[in-house]
């Protein structure tokens, strides 16, 4: 398959122009023979698998003009008859909103097989194994031996995760250490005191960290996990949510933005925005803890066009659960639901449906454990597809002048409302 040789972006190198204003799901270049074919894309835009080679470049799409493609199984475009060097049009579909999105890109050398080798494009498989951790947290950032302790539990889950298919683990928020205000800002009085941030223990911290990141890229596996994220002193640190690819990278940071009165008085800098990061074509944001008590934050994520949202935690608080369960019934996307093992007994963590309904969670016994349930775009489930092909496109519409065209003006039966 010959490349561009400029070594620009996939998604500079296609020139999609969609008019809905966001790029199309994800398109799929799927090499049916590994053997005789090779790829030249730069390394960075791929890494080598056994089995068929596949290349991402944007998602959920149905081709317009010949050869076509079958809609419903998502596959069987042959590209190797013409090689497609002129420009093409094509539209698409968000399965999740119904919107429309028309594109047009000049395919060139990039798609061009050789040889006359048989190339296809399909839709990339539009599911997820996420594994929602609940491990020990411990509260003293101060204590080296229960910081290497819980990395160690973290490390532990995370193959757990693995072995049950998991392409993404989430954990608590303040896996690694959540400080206690107890511990970091008491007053000799009893009561509080900006926290003294140098008593942490910021080598096991950070050791502990890059520890985690080393085993996410030896398991492939996509690790979220909590910690603090210290700053340049005297800042005080972030309350953060880590992303770590399935390379061993640390793509993302999550900042905690809402704080606890406490978190904001005496232990921590609030963070700026929001984060989503994409697995296999999913997106996923984040929230922490108390933020769930701020609907605003997730209806910006469901507009932002997530699948999922990571909500991580460090509470004993029922009513939390049942918050997110609520996100997932008004938002209609997944959600994973991360608390602390000891904290389990109240609520366990687990994943919550598009609608509303638990999926997976851990046994109520207080033991480190994973829930695992798979985010399924084309799910058949039908609380989940109502959620997803009905719901979620509705009540966007609803929001964006469904109305407006049959509000009733000038109607004193209307317009009065002192009669009945």
């Amino acid at each position: 398959m010959r490349v561009s040789r400029r070594r620009r972006s996939v998604r500079e190198n296609l020139k999609i122009d969609v008019a809905a204003g966001r790029p199309l799901d994800c398109l799929v270049i799927y090499t049916k023979s590994t053997t005789t074919c090779r790829h030249r894309v730069p390394r960075r835009h791929h890494r080598r698998r056994s089995g068929p080679e596949r290349r991402a470049y944007g998602r959920d799409f149905v081709w317009n003009g010949a050869p076509k493609v079958d809609e419903a199984r998502g596959h069987g475009l042959d590209v190797g008859r013409p090689s497609l060097r002129s420009a093409c049009q094509f539209t698409g579909h968000s399965q999740r909103t119904g919107q429309e999105l028309r594109g047009s890109g000049r395919a060139g050398r990039r798609f061009t097989p050789r040889r006359g080798r048989c190339h296809s494009v399909q839709v990339m498989a539009r599911t997820l194994r996420l594994a929602v951790a609940q491990s020990t947290v411990p509260e003293d950032p101060t204590d080296r031996g229960a910081l290497r302790a819980a990395g160690e539990e973290i490390r532990a889950l995370m193959a757990e995760a693995v072995g049950a298919g998991a392409r993404l683990v989430q954990f608590p928020e303040g896996a690694i250490t959540y400080p206690s205000k107890h511990v970091m800002a008491a007053a000799p009085d009893g009561g509080l005191t900006p926290a003294d941030w140098s008593r942490a223990a910021w080598d096991v911290l950070r050791e502990e960290a890059e520890s985690i990141a080393a085993l996410a890229g030896e398991l492939r596996l996509w690790t979220a996990f909590g910690s603090i994220h210290p700053l340049t002193p005297p800042n005080r640190p972030h309350n953060s949510l880590f992303i770590v690819s399935d390379r061993g990278e640390l793509v993302a940071r999550y900042d905690k933005r809402f704080l606890s009165h406490t978190e904001v008085s005496y232990l921590y800098t609030p963070g700026r925005g929001p984060v989503v990061f994409e697995v296999d074509g999913i997106r996923i944001g984040c929230a922490l803890c108390v933020e769930a008590n701020f609907p605003p934050l997730f209806a910006e994520y469901e507009r932002l066009d997530v699948d999922c949202v990571l909500l991580s935690v460090m509470v004993d608080d029922a009513p939390r659960a049942r918050v997110a369960q609520a996100y997932g019934t008004l938002y209609n996307y997944w959600l994973g639901y991360s608390i602390p093992a000891q904290y389990s007994a109240t609520v366990p963590s687990g994943i919550v449906a598009p609608g509303g309904r638990w999926l997976a969670q851990c046994p109520a016994d207080g033991q480190p454990a994973l829930a695992v349930a798979d985010i399924d775009l084309d799910s058949t489930d039908p609380d989940i597809d109502v959620a997803l092909r009905y719901a979620r496109p509705w009540r966007r519409s609803a929001q964006n002048g469904l109305y407006d065209e049959h509000l009733v003006t000038g109607d004193p039966r209307s317009d009065t409302h002192m009669a009945f």
